[in-house]
């Protein structure tokens, strides 16, 4: 076989494995936020309460504000 013909087997398994790992990872990390969802405001007062601390409704809402800006960064 020619030499040309090797090289697009090669671009064409390459390009193939890029769009079949981009899927497979999306696949994966939609199924493990499903899994295990970022914290909540229920797991927030667990933490808390673990702590030793029994924070208010306005406690909470701030603490979940700073987390979200946080995670927005």
């Amino acid at each position: 076989m020619d030499t040309w013909i090797w090289v697009v087997i090669v671009i064409v398994a390459l390009i193939g494995g890029v769009v079949i790992g981009f899927f497979a990872a999306r696949q994966y990390m939609m199924k493990y936020l499903k899994e295990n969802p970022p914290i909540n405001e229920q797991m927030l007062r667990m933490m808390m309460a673990q702590m030793g601390r029994k924070p208010s409704e306005k406690q909470v809402k701030q603490m979940m504000n700073q987390m979200n800006k946080m995670q927005n960064k």
